[in-house]
Formats: C-alpha cells, structure tokens, sequence
C-alpha cells in the first residue's frame, strides 16, 4: 500500500519506495521470488520508478476508472512502466 488507507484516489506516497526495493533484495537475499504488487496512487507520472524498485504488478483503479479512455490509460501505464525513468529536477 502507498498510500494511506481510506480511500481511492489518493497521491501516491514516493516515502514507499524505498520499502518496495528493500522488499525485493530481501526476497532475493533469502532465495525468493514472490510478485510484488503494489496499490495505491499508481498512475503514469510514478508508475516507471514503482516497477523500478522492485514492483511485479501495479493496482490502478482511480488512474484507469476516472480516465476518460479506459484503454488509453492502461496503455499509458504499460509504456511508462518500462520506459527510461525521466531525470528529476532539483
């Protein structure tokens, strides 16, 4: 979850990140290789640096269901998903 629970809709919470890629290497360390699924706040801006980390499948109910264009939406999400992450500004 990578957002406070409650509610949909809500931002994702980027303070998360760090826990999906900590997740993952202990999986590796210990010989794993469970999905990780992520949900909440998955949309097209973060979507690139949640699979990053270390995330097998994204949730994206309010990113898909509140589009306009359901299939437009899913589509954004698959190329961002593994597309090369955008250099952060700052």
């Amino acid at each position: 979850m990578t957002v406070n629970p409650g509610f949909g809709g809500q931002k994702f919470l980027p303070e998360m990140l760090p826990k999906i890629s900590d997740l993952r290497r202990l999986c590796e360390s210990r010989g794993l290789s469970p999905w990780i699924e992520v949900d909440g706040g998955q949309n097209g801006e973060n979507v690139r640096e949640v699979v990053a980390a270390g995330a097998d499948a994204i949730v994206a109910g309010s990113a898909v269901f509140k589009s306009t264009d359901y299939g437009v939406a899913i589509s954004t999400l698959r190329r961002n998903a593994f597309s090369e992450p955008r250099p952060r500004s700052g």
